[in-house]
């Protein structure tokens, strides 16, 4: 199965300052305020939603297509991409901005100063998804948070070439107006959310949640540490729990791992249940690792993960993905 993963690709730079922001602020002085900080750590990390789903897709075996917009400085995240897996031929690269950035500050008390640049992602938009299926015709299109007008444009492609998608607006929810995200649900093969998306979804569109369960195939939601939610139109409702963490290490990029380990079990044939099941426990391998794309989709541990929470029979069924993986 040939998935297309369209949306952000981006770099945190992650940096600690060892004293507190609050220390350094002088209560009357607040209109000018110019401030510097001496910080003990700065950690980079590759990210982007679509970039971090396209590697654990990678990692589990497929071979996706990352569609989304970066700078001239990608060059070292691209060879990063490309040796676990990911096509990176429809990548499109600005010559004028640099790729998206995450910059963030957080003091000893988990306070945070951070911005966001877009930069090159503001270009995705530009991105044709006509010639890339002509060229081979993905068998699913998923649209992640991405510059919102790429987001609409890359879906409406989708529905033009009758080929299958799947909504993940995920961030993006709070910056589209109700018809905008009505626009990315309505005929999704998959709608993906969280909890707190879900809700904001449903108050975004003005739709209940039945409704937007009659214009989507599939919905699921995840739930943190009490598993998935999935349903569909008609059928009941389907609780999977989550795979033990014993220790989290670092939750950036779980829901993300999540979507990889589902869609890759949807590639391979296997019901929803199943795809639930190996979602929750490549989430719960992120939540193992530093940063979203700092673990290991090790098919022998997954396994074990599989085997210990839900039993022998349910890792079984999981083997047509987890044999091809690395």
């Amino acid at each position: 199965m040939r998935i297309a993963v369209s949306g952000s690709i981006a770099t945190d730079h992650l940096m600690a300052f060892p004293g507190r922001f609050t220390d350094q602020l002088i209560p009357d002085q607040l209109d000018h305020v110019s401030l510097s900080f001496l910080v003990d750590d700065l950690e980079v990390r590759r990210g982007g939603v679509a970039a971090n789903i396209a590697y654990g897709l990678g990692r589990l075996g497929l071979t996706p297509l990352l569609v989304g917009s970066v700078g001239l400085d990608f060059g070292a995240y691209e060879v990063w991409l490309k040796d676990h897996g990911v096509d990176t031929s429809a990548v499109r690269v600005s010559e004028t901005a640099q790729t998206a950035r995450f910059v963030c500050l957080t003091d000893q008390d988990s306070n945070q100063i951070a911005a966001f640049y877009a930069g090159a992602m503001s270009e995705a938009r530009e991105i044709d998804l006509r010639p890339l299926a002509a060229r081979q015709r993905p068998d699913l299109v998923l649209v992640c948070a991405n510059d919102p007008a790429a987001m609409i444009r890359h879906t409406r492609q989708a529905r033009e070439l009758g080929v299958p998608f799947a909504a993940d607006p995920s961030q993006q929810l709070a910056r589209l107006t109700g018809p905008e995200a009505a626009e990315l649900v309505d005929g999704a093969t998959w709608l993906f959310t969280n909890e707190y998306e879900a809700a904001l979804l449903v108050e975004r569109t003005g739709r209940t949640r039945e409704d937007l369960l009659a214009s989507a195939g599939t919905w699921v939601t995840t739930l943190g540490e009490r598993g998935v939610r999935i349903e569909r139109q008609g059928e009941p409702e389907l609780l999977v729990p989550a795979v033990p963490c014993a220790r989290v290490t670092d939750p950036t990029g779980a829901g993300d791992g999540f979507r990889a380990g589902f869609l890759a079990a949807v590639a391979a044939g296997l019901p929803p249940a199943a795809a639930g099941r190996l979602g929750c426990a490549v989430a719960a391998s992120v939540l193992d690792a530093v940063g979203p794309q700092g673990y290991e989709a090790d098919t022998g541990r997954l396994e074990e993960r599989v085997r210990a929470t839900y039993g022998p029979a349910a890792a079984a069924q999981l083997r047509p993905v987890l044999g091809s993986g690395t």
